[in-house]
């Protein structure tokens, strides 16, 4: 059995992959994390860090996307 776990997105560590679960920021932050094709359901997997932690690099529906830690941090993800 597969125990999933919650997790912020800017929490994901290198290589880890997870499920959107849901976005818990509102209005325009949210609009545009979801423009990004961050929605409920995408798989995403961390991919690199900036040297200083900030941003961070993400696969996603086959492309790379770079979020500040702070955006990333308003998406929970269910992760393995």
């Amino acid at each position: 059995m597969i125990n999933m776990v919650t997790k912020r997105l800017s929490e994901m560590d290198i290589g880890e992959k997870g499920l959107v679960e849901n976005i818990e920021s509102c209005g325009p932050l949210r609009q545009r994390i979801m423009d990004m094709g961050i929605v409920r359901g995408a798989e995403i997997e961390m991919t690199r860090s900036a040297p200083l932690g900030d941003p961070v690099e993400f696969l996603l529906k086959g492309y790379n996307l770079s979020l500040r830690k702070k955006e990333a941090s308003n998406v929970l993800l269910e992760v393995e």
